[in-house]
């Protein structure tokens, strides 16, 4: 495994400076220089819209297909089936609505519990509308595992589309997609993968997965607010969605409405690079990514590792993330305290560990935790372990006050 420096990450990091302690990754990650500092290069730069004449028109051509580039790389995809958007629920709600175009009452579409929302409600009103059925899979809420067993016996001739996450953001559950998948082609559905939170931690090859569809957020990952959708380019050349007469209908411009946001994709492609650049090494953007990502994956599931033995020593504190595989995202009950209670008195350590449900509403509540779910702790690349020290003294402090 390739030695991985963390302190040499974080000083990519200008808001690590202020001394917090963040355990909020899962919601969005803190931003490095580098990204800062290409989106305001491309900001204050000569652009203009997309075009071949002008070194304007020309710049602005360069950041869209650098940035699809550098998503296709980071998903294991086509640059050619790479789709831009103002978020991965936006994608998901205009995909999910113009396919459902094409059901009839009595389709059906499948989704998982534990999922984010972003990948259940967009299915769900879709069926509604055109009367398809809705075949719900739930999860052990005791391990937080999800069996392809379950999503097997739901399967059937008139299945149209399987979404499923590639790993929780709520408890950090990554399910056999892979599996999910097969059963679901099997089926002749099209499978839908919410990787956003898996992006976060594991490299994302979308064929691996057997997704024909798979999403993800670069902000999840150092990179600006933006969503992105990866798909064959001649699966996207058979979709059809809504769009202005005179933009293009070209794969995959006929699914990004209006001008894309240059400053962010720049941005984006920078996330990419730093990414790829936290081992040193030579190769392809690819295989330095490879190296990259397993070495900061390694280093954060030691992390987790030794945050769960000190956890265990707590008395007092319900672990809710047990799945044989999983991320190093955890979620935490105090017992006789409220998580917004706990997250309060974390915070005046500077420790930042949110509360709630995250949009995982359904998972939360398969869980008994209704809508207020638990507090969040998410490890990222450039957590060190004297945050993770931080955070267990703050949980003692804050299990002294509850007894």
């Amino acid at each position: 495994m390739s030695t991985f420096d963390v302190e040499a990450l974080r000083a990519h990091f200008p808001s690590l400076r202020s001394g917090a302690a963040h355990f909020d990754g899962p919601g969005g990650s803190q931003t490095p220089d580098v990204v800062a500092q290409a989106i305001a290069s491309t900001m204050t730069s000569s652009i203009a819209n997309r075009g071949q004449v002008t070194p304007a028109e020309r710049l602005a051509d360069d950041v869209v297909t650098g940035a699809r580039s550098a998503m296709a790389d980071y998903l294991g995809a086509d640059p050619r089936g790479i789709v831009f958007g103002r978020s991965m629920t936006a994608l998901t709600m205009d995909l999910a609505r113009t396919l459902s175009r094409g059901w009839a009452a009595g389709d059906e579409v499948v989704v998982s519990r534990l999922d984010h929302d972003a990948n259940i409600r967009p299915w769900v009103i879709a069926a509604e509308r055109v009367g398809a059925v809705v075949r719900w899979v739930d999860f052990d809420p005791r391990t937080g595992e999800l069996d392809p067993a379950d999503v097997a016996a739901v399967l059937g001739p008139r299945t149209r589309v399987v979404a499923v996450t590639a790993a929780s953001n709520l408890i950090g559950t990554m399910p056999d997609v892979a599996r999910i998948a097969a059963l679901a082609h099997e089926a002749g559905a099209l499978v839908v993968v919410d990787a956003v939170h898996h992006a976060a931690h594991h490299r994302v090859d979308r064929a691996a997965l057997g997704a024909d569809v798979v999403l993800c957020s670069p902000y999840k990952f150092f990179g600006p607010h933006l969503g992105v959708l990866a798909a064959d380019p001649a699966w996207l050349e058979t979709v059809h969605p809504d769009k202005l007469l005179p933009s293009s209908d070209a794969v995959p411009e006929r699914f990004e409405l209006g001008t894309l946001p240059y400053e962010l994709l720049a941005g984006t492609t920078a996330a990419v690079d730093l990414i790829a650049s936290s081992v040193p090494g030579e190769g392809t953007r690819r295989e330095r990514l490879d190296r990259s990502v397993a070495a900061t994956t390694a280093y954060e599931d030691s992390l987790r590792r030794g945050l769960e033995a000190q956890l265990a020593d707590l008395p007092g504190l319900t672990l809710r993330s047990r799945a044989q595989h999983r991320t190093p995202t955890l979620l935490l009950q105090v017992h006789d305290r409220e998580p917004r209670t706990v997250h309060e008195a974390l915070a005046e350590r500077g420790v930042y560990a949110p509360a709630g449900s995250f949009y995982a509403l359904e998972a939360s509540r398969h869980l008994g935790l209704g809508d207020t779910g638990g507090v969040r702790v998410g490890l990222a690349p450039y957590t060190s372990a004297d945050d993770v020290d931080r955070l267990v003294e703050g949980l003692r402090a804050a299990l002294r006050r509850a007894a």
